[in-house]
């Protein structure tokens, strides 16, 4: 099995984390997705990552799906409720994760730009985006529909977004009044699956 990917992606990060929660063997290719030479389009015709191509050559894109073909492999630990609603609401958790680590790319996107050209205004809504979003998770932890300790496709997903956003310092206030956040990723980033996929230092 081999995960196409770039070690910055909070998007791969989440996928590694899966495999090696479960203990399933893979072999990690570094592509840049936005570099022209690239190979990743050969894996998806977006050009994005991450991309999984299995034993079997089947190419799965998109880290959502990704997630979900991994767990349709059946290998424990189970990373998603087998109860249908139980299950979407892991899923959807997620998708709230994702929005946070796609804010955190576009105002790094945009802070690269020269500075005349960036846009404050498109900063300011990146930034409430992310905001809003780590309030909903703060909260979803409160009323106990997440907990602190728990390792499943939902906390991986917040913890790699909280991840991103402290590598590429944004939002850096985001732990002011969110207690239960900071204890969920500072217990997630102990795990050993999460100290393998950090980030390389810049």
């Amino acid at each position: 099995m081999k995960l196409i990917g770039s070690y910055t992606s909070p998007f791969v990060r989440k996928i590694s984390i899966l495999l090696l929660e479960k203990g399933i063997t893979f072999e990690f290719v570094n592509e840049q997705p936005y570099q022209a030479e690239t190979g990743v389009a050969q894996y998806n015709p977006l050009g994005k990552v991450p991309a999984l191509v299995t034993d079997d050559g089947e190419t799965w894109f998109d880290s959502p799906i990704i997630a979900e073909y991994i767990e349709l492999l059946g290998i424990a630990p189970a990373m998603v409720p087998r109860e249908p609603k139980a299950a979407l609401m892991v899923k959807q958790i997620e998708a709230l994760a994702d929005g946070i680590m796609d804010a955190g790319l576009v105002s790094v996107r945009e802070q690269a730009r020269p500075a005349a050209q960036q846009s404050e205004a498109e900063l300011v809504r990146q930034r409430e985006k992310i905001s809003r979003s780590l309030d909903m998770c703060e909260q979803l932890l409160q009323d106990g529909k997440i907990s602190t300790d728990t390792v499943n496709l939902a906390t991986i997903a917040i913890a790699c977004a909280i991840g991103y956003l402290n590598f590429r310092r944004v939002s850096p206030g985001w732990c002011v009044d969110r207690p239960l956040l900071v204890k969920l990723a500072e217990t997630l980033f102990q795990r050993e699956s999460f100290a393998r996929t950090e980030p390389p230092k810049a």
